[in-house]
């Protein structure tokens, strides 16, 4: 960025330096006349901004491309309507914890004490679903407070932050000697020894212990730990959604992901077991009460931050520190014990479930054959989105996820319309994998005016639709629990043609056959397609029936 050499910047100017100092390079927006200089400034930055068509899809970019950098997504937009509009990716970023610093213009100092044209109150509505809401005070104010809110978005627990910008202080000057404040990063403490070795009596005593990992550990890079932990001492480990891929899942300890179905395989490891270590678990991945109904389960809590109290997650044992020392000196102080090596029940029920769904040929498509031919047209590495809806139960059990964040899912707040537009953030942050966004028919439109951003912006994205004409899950939870259902359905716009519109590709499946190397040609494509996939969820009952009928002491 040219600064200028004048005794004056702008306020607009300082706030990008600010941005451009704590390592911001894309910000995801829609610009207004109160924020017009901020814009023009980072259009003469070296930061990429990147304009949406609506700023809820804007907040979602900034959400994933947090969740996938662990730096803090940036999302811009004007005041009222525009700021209103971020909120839903706000509330997910921060029931996600997920960094991500949300910047809006507000009415000018000189009107915001009264009624007035566009104004509500932004700082108290963004309060209750963010870390800190803030408005900026004055220009000498900024390297403060963006300061602290990059501080605040990424320190653990991480989670949103808003900053209100007046739009006074927008079109006002600073001071030129105002500069960034330097970086700082809360660094973690080693574990205490005490509670090292409360916890090694615990486990020693343990007859059937069990491991639970959720998004601490994948954020924190607990991976390697994590497995050898896992591996030296003869432990099982279910993941939470969040926690998919912290151990790959064709590794022999794991036991797949817990969170969906009332019953499910992983489910059954938790019925015998008497320990629990959760390692980055955190209470709104899913209600700690489906593993220990009642509440008589051992618990050893590892994180970087105390549990939260629940009567289903009370803590015997607290090791707060790094994740991945702590589970290093957990394993050494218990290194003469091993327990039974885990059984391969989990691998051989879902490997049978894949199996019977890769050669499954019905059309519509089952859900298992399109939750198969996705992971054989995707690396390891590669990364997926879920969406919300009956697809998030079948990619969410099934997909078999060998590394963190490579199988994104929205848990803590469950939004629709999330995917699409995160896997554009999402593609920008790792060119170097190739990111699908899977989604229902029902988020596809609430989001696919963003087609239009990824033609416009030349971002790879490919799309796979899961298309049943309707609400499928909310019509499932229906059947399920009142026997009928009613206003599910909609209809569909031609997909091909409507990719075809905004100058993508479109392809529609006409059997089960074509799966496979339509994804493939699809995700080879640097532009953007489109995938329609006719899907049938009667397989959801029977689902329901199978998991029924297994035997929990198998």
């Amino acid at each position: 960025m040219d600064h200028p050499s004048q005794d004056q910047q702008t306020a607009a100017e300082l706030l990008v330096r600010c941005l451009e100092n704590e390592g911001v390079r894309v910000v995801f927006g829609i610009p207004g006349e109160e924020n017009i200089r901020l814009t023009v400034a980072l259009a003469r930055s070296g930061i990429r901004y990147v304009l949406t068509r609506h700023e809820q899809a804007a907040s979602f970019m900034a959400e994933m491309h947090g969740r996938v950098t662990g730096a803090a997504g940036v999302v811009s937009a004007t005041l009222g309507p525009g700021a209103i509009n971020l909120q839903l990716g706000v509330a997910d970023a921060m029931t996600n914890s997920t960094p991500l610093v949300a910047l809006s213009a507000q009415v000018g100092q000189d009107r915001n004490y009264k009624e007035s044209h566009q104004f509500v109150d932004l700082v108290n509505m963004f309060a209750p679903i963010t870390k800190w809401s803030g408005s900026v005070p004055s220009a000498r104010a900024i390297p403060e407070m963006v300061r602290r809110a990059f501080k605040t978005a990424e320190t653990e627990r991480p989670g949103a932050v808003y900053l209100a910008v007046p739009e006074d202080i927008d079109a006002g000057s600073a001071e030129a000697a105002l500069r960034p404040l330097p970086r700082n990063v809360v660094r973690a403490e080693a574990p205490a020894p005490g509670q090292i070795a409360r916890a090694a009596t615990l486990l020693r005593n343990a007859t059937s212990p069990i491991v639970l990992a959720g998004h601490g550990a994948a954020r924190n890079g607990a991976e390697k730990s994590l497995t050898e932990f896992a591996s030296s001492l003869g432990l099982s480990v279910a993941t939470t959604f969040h926690g998919k891929g912290v151990i790959a899942d064709d590794h022999p300890n794991s036991m797949g992901s817990i969170g969906f179905m009332r019953r499910d395989y992983t489910n059954f490891g938790f019925d015998q077991a008497d320990l629990i270590i959760a390692v980055g678990y955190e209470l709104q991945e899913f209600d700690p009460a489906r593993i220990n109904p009642r509440g008589d389960k051992k618990i050893i809590h590892v994180h970087r931050f105390p549990a939260e109290v629940d009567a289903h997650y009370s803590i015997d044992v607290g090791i707060i520190g790094d994740i991945s020392a702590s589970l290093d000196a957990l394993a050494a102080a218990v290194s003469d014990q091993q327990h039974a090596p885990p059984k391969a029940l989990y691998h051989e029920m879902v490997h049978d479930e894949l199996e019977r769904g890769r050669a499954d040929d019905r059309y519509p498509l089952a859900p298992q054959r399109i939750v198969a031919d996705t992971r054989a047209a995707l690396g390891r590495d590669d990364i997926v989105l879920v969406d919300t809806g009956a697809l998030k139960m079948w990619m969410a059990r099934l997909y078999p996820t060998y590394t963190p964040n490579s199988c994104l899912i929205s848990n803590g707040l469950s939004t629709m319309g999330f995917a699409l537009p995160g896997a554009l953030a999402v593609a920008l942050a790792k060119p170097e994998v190739k990111v699908l966004a899977a989604v229902g028919d029902g988020s596809f439109l609430m989001h696919s005016q963003e087609i239009e951003t990824a033609v416009r912006e030349q971002i790879p994205l490919t799309v796979l639709i899961w298309e049943d004409n309707g609400y499928g899950l909310i019509e499932w939870k229906m059947d399920l629990e009142v026997g009928e259902h009613a206003a599910t359905s909609f209809t569909n716009p031609d997909i091909v043609g409507y990719a075809e519109s905004f100058g993508a590709k479109g392809y529609r499946i006409s059997s089960a056959a074509d799966l496979l190397p339509t994804l493939r040609t699809a995700l080879d494509d640097p532009g953007v397609s489109l995938i329609a996939c006719p899907v049938d969820y009667s397989e959801n009952l029977r689902l329901i029936q199978r998991l029924g009928d297994l035997d929990t002491t198998l």
